[in-house]
């Protein structure tokens, strides 16, 4: 059986200002980058590159509740 829950979580404004830090980003990318050209990663990056990807992930779903919360008001 499956289940739906809302949730309602505050978003404070000034959470549409964040942004990933710019050495966090451009090590996501030397990374992806790096898995582009040779096919694969070690497994420390690998690791490295889905904890940046989430990250970013999260920080941008709390921007784009935040910019809601703002449109809404």
């Amino acid at each position: 059986m499956s289940q739906t829950v809302q949730l309602t979580v505050p978003m404070p404004a000034r959470l549409a200002k964040l942004r990933f830090p710019k050495a966090l980003d451009d090590r996501l990318h030397h990374l992806l980058d790096e898995q582009g050209r040779h096919g694969h990663l070690t497994v420390a990056e690998r690791r490295e590159a889905e904890a940046l990807t989430k990250m970013a992930t999260t920080l941008s779903i709390l921007k784009l509740g935040a910019q809601v919360k703002a449109a809404k008001l």
